[in-house]
């Protein structure tokens, strides 16, 4: 706590005498490690554009695999209520049979 009092106080100290400080720098205008490289594409990427434009229906048979796993159709509150109303109970036990 007295650090940061006294971090405060040369604060205030250095604005009345006019003292600037220059702008602090963002770690990520410095050094960014996964910054895209303008104008690279890699041996993959390159890869399946050409087999794409060699078989158009790879993309249709991609966007068809994700509505049969993604898209779903609306639940009907009414069926899942009746569905659960109609389950039995399950013994505690499952292997005894009195």
């Amino acid at each position: 706590m007295a650090r940061r009092a006294a971090w405060h106080a040369n604060s205030v100290r250095n604005a009345r005498r006019g003292v600037k400080y220059p702008p602090l720098q963002h770690a990520g205008d410095s050094m960014n490690l996964f910054k895209k490289k303008n104008g690279y594409v890699s041996e993959f990427t390159e890869f399946l554009a050409e087999m794409k434009t060699h078989d158009p229906a790879i993309e249709e048979g991609q966007h068809a695999g994700r509505a049969r796993l993604w898209d779903k159709e609306p639940i009907d509150l009414d069926n899942q209520r009746r569905t659960q109303e109609s389950r039995v109970k399950q013994q505690a036990y499952v292997y005894q049979n009195h």
